[in-house]
């Protein structure tokens, strides 16, 4: 009678301890099931936020000006229009079309091949600043730095911006003066001001 107990008491603690992990088992499978859907949900956020900062990054607001096409066109030759949808803080001088038509087509025609697009991608390098100045900070940092504020660009080069009948003068390195036309163009990784010539660095 007693072994018999004994046998049935066993009996049911080796159950609950059956059902004891049987339990965890599922609570561990279930915890796991929400961390899968959480890091899912945070996966599809990321994308979803990387998809938005694209569509309003500095190349996509250039891709959709029909202003800046020739520029568009350079930075896709030199394999920079990915770094300008990509997450950063850049200040860009971009010229018009008309401001490259204004450049001989034989130097143009040069830079586009793929043997010179280091050369490229230190001209258009040198229209970029890191950070981000709108032009209310231009000006500012124009009028501290007394109408000549020298400013590094993204290529180690140096521009001299002014200011001159409440319009942004940009000298290059070669002497030549460029006009900012139109200001704040504001992008999720930066902002552009549209310029009217092309901005040439000593190369």
């Amino acid at each position: 009678m007693s072994l018999a107990v004994v046998a049935m008491l066993f009996a049911s603690c080796e159950d609950s301890k059956k059902k004891e992990a049987e339990a965890q088992a599922q609570a561990e499978e279930m915890r796991m099931e929400r961390e899968k859907d959480s890091l899912m949900k945070v996966e599809e956020m990321n994308t979803a936020n990387m998809a938005e900062m694209e569509a309003n990054s500095i190349a996509a607001k250039a891709m959709g000006n029909a202003e800046l096409s020739t520029l568009v066109s350079a930075l896709q030759a030199a394999d920079l229009a990915q770094t300008f949808k990509s997450e950063g803080t850049y200040t860009v001088f971009a010229p018009t079309n008309e401001a490259f038509n204004k450049v001989a087509k034989a130097t143009m025609d040069n830079l586009m091949k793929p043997e010179n697009k280091e050369q490229l991608q230190g001209l258009l390098k040198y229209h970029v600043l890191q950070g981000k100045m709108n032009a209310t900070d231009v000006l500012a940092n124009i009028k501290a730095a007394n109408n000549k504020l020298d400013v590094t660009t993204l290529n180690g080069e140096v521009l001299t911006l002014s200011e001159k009948g409440g319009k942004v003068m940009i000298k290059d390195a070669k002497g030549n003066t460029a006009t900012v036309t139109s200001a704040d163009m504001d992008a999720s990784n930066g902002i552009v001001h549209v310029i009217d010539k092309v901005l040439m660095p000593t190369m």
